[in-house]
C-alpha cells in the first residue's frame, strides 16, 4: 500500500522517566514509512507520545519501529511466542482477528473516534461485520498524463478507454517511450490490475462477497488491454509481466512515459523532477470510473496483555486531527477520518492532494477481512502479468487465479 520504504533499521522510544515509572507500558510495533533516516517514521511516533504520556498520566508507551519488509514478521512472531504487543500498526489483521486475538473497535475506541473513520475504510477493517482493523492511514490510485506531452500532442485529457488508446497511439508516434506503462510485475500487479478491473465495471469481490476474478467483466477488460495497447505496442519496450511498479513511477520521473496509475507520492517526486502532472479519474468504457482503487495500512489492539483501557485511551489521541493530518502530511498520504479529510480539503496548503481527497470515500480496497486474500494476492502478482504473454489469452490466466481463489475462500 501506500507509500513505503525500508530501511532495514529499528528503534525504540520511550517516554520521559522511563517506563518502570507508569502503572502500564504499552508496547506498540510500528511500520517505517520513512525512505531517509531523516523522514524515519520514530520521529513522528516520538512526538506523539511525549503528547500522550504528558496528557495521560500512569501510561507509558514503548514503540518499537520496524521497516515494511520486516514489521509483518516481526509481529507474527511476536504472537507466536505469546508475546503480542498491544498495539500493531502493519499491513493486515483478519488473521489476528479471526484467531480471536483483537479487541473489537468498540472496545477499544471512544463512540466518536470510531464513527470519525471514512465509512469505506471502517468496512474495509471488518470481520463478519465487525471491525477489528483500525484504517491508520490511506491513498487513492487516479491516472497520471505527462501534462507537456498532451500539450505539445494537443491532446485533451483522456476520459475513457478509447481516449487512451488514441492518445496512446498518438504519443507513440511522438516518439514517447512508453505512451501507457502497464506495470504488472510482481512487485505490486494486484494493485494495477485492480484499478483497471475497477475500470470496466468488475473487482475481485463480487456483489455477494466471494471472489469473482474470472468474471465476464474482468475478462473482457483484460482482453481490451491487450487487443488495443498490448498488442498494438503502445505500452512501451517491457513487457506488462516484466515491469514493475518502481520502474514504471522512475520513468515517469524521468519524462519517459505519456500515462500512467499514480498515488499522491509519484505526484511529489515527479514535480520535483520538473514533469507537470495531470491526474484524472482512470476512465473507464464510457466515462470517468465513479470510484477509484484504494489502498490502506491498519493498526489493531491485541487482547494478550489485557491493556484494553489504556490501549483505548492511546487510540483516540492517535486518531485526533492533529496527529492523524501530520502523519498524512509527513508522507503525502491520505487521512482515514471525515474530520481530518475535511480540514485537509479546505486548507489551500493541501490543494494538491484535493483529488485524491474526492476519491477517497468512494474507493474499493482489497477484500483484506477475508483471510484467504494473503493467498489470493499472491496468486494475482505471480500470474496475471501472463495475461499478455504471446502463448497466454487473459482467460486462461484470469481463470487460473479464480480457481486458486476458490481453493483459499473454501479453506477459510
Amino acid at each position: 500500500m501506500a507509500a513505503v520504504a525500508a530501511l532495514g533499521l529499528t528503534a525504540t522510544l520511550s517516554g520521559c522517566g522511563g517506563s518502570e515509572s507508569g502503572d502500564v507500558t504499552l508496547k506498540l510495533v510500528a511500520a517505517d514509512y520513512g525512505n531517509s533516516a531523516a523522514n524515519n517514521s520514530k520521529k513522528y511516533w516520538a512526538g506523539l507520545v511525549k503528547g500522550f504520556e504528558a496528557s495521560h498520566p500512569g501510561i507509558k508507551v514503548d514503540v518499537s519501529v520496524y521497516s515494511w519488509k520486516d514489521v509483518d514478521r516481526k509481529v507474527a512472531d511476536m504472537v507466536k511466542k505469546g508475546q503480542a504487543p498491544d498495539i500493531a500498526q502493519i499491513g493486515a489483521y483478519a488473521d489476528y482477528a479471526k484467531a480471536g486475538k483483537l479487541y473489537r473497535a468498540d472496545e477499544m475506541l471512544s463512540i466518536p473516534t470510531q464513527a470519525n473513520f471514512l465509512p469505506h475504510l471502517a468496512d474495509a477493517g471488518s470481520v463478519d461485520r465487525t471491525q477489528y482493523g483500525l484504517p491508520f492511514v490511506a491513498s487513492t490510485r487516479l491516472l497520471f498524463y505527462n501534462k507537456k506531452f498532451f500539450a505539445q500532442a494537443g491532446l485533451d485529457a483522456p476520459k475513457t478507454w478509447d481516449d487512451i488508446r488514441n492518445d496512446a497511439a498518438v504519443l507513440d508516434q511522438r516518439g514517447v517511450t512508453y505512451p501507457l506503462a502497464l506495470p504488472l510485475g510482481p512487485e505490486e500487479s494486484q494493485a494495477e490490475a485492480m484499478m483497471w478491473l475497477l475500470s470496466g465495471g468488475g473487482g475481485y469481490i463480487g456483489d455477494v462477497g466471494s471472489y469473482e476474478i474470472d468474471s465476464v467483466e474482468n475478462v473482457k477488460t483484460f482482453d481490451w488491454l491487450k487487443t488495443n495497447l498490448v498488442d498494438k505496442g503502445l505500452v512501451g519496450p517491457v513487457a506488462p509481466g516484466k515491469l514493475d511498479r518502481g520502474k514504471a513511477f522512475d520513468a515517469f520521473t524521468r519524462g519517459k512515459v505519456g500515462m500512467l496509475n499514480g498515488h499522491p507520492t509519484l505526484m511529489q517526486e515527479a514535480e520535483k523532477k520538473g514533469v507537470s502532472v495531470g491526474m484524472v479519474p482512470l476512465p473507464g468504457i464510457d466515462g470517468p470510473t465513479k470510484g477509484s482503487m484504494g489502498v490502506a495500512d491498519w493498526i489493531m489492539g491485541f487482547k494478550q496483555r489485557g491493556h484494553r483501557v489504556e490501549t483505548g485511551k492511546f487510540l483516540d489521541y492517535l486518531f485526533t486531527d492533529k496527529n492523524v493530518i501530520d502523519f498524512a502530511d509527513e508522507y503525502d498520504l491520505l487521512p482515514v477520518t471525515d474530520s481530518a479529510s475535511a480540514a485537509m480539503e479546505s486548507d489551500p496548503e493541501y490543494k494538491p492532494l484535493r483529488k485524491f481527497l474526492a476519491a477517497l470515500p468512494n474507493s474499493e480496497f482489497y477484500p483484506v477481512g477475508k483471510t484467504s486474500w494473503a493467498r489470493v494476492n499472491e496468486s494475482i502478482k505471480e500470474n496475471i502479468g501472463n495475461a499478455f504473454a504471446p502463448n497466454e489469452s487473459p482467460e486462461s490466466v484470469l481463470g487460473k487465479i479464480a480457481q486458486d481463489a476458490r481453493a483459499a475462500e473454501e479453506a477459510e
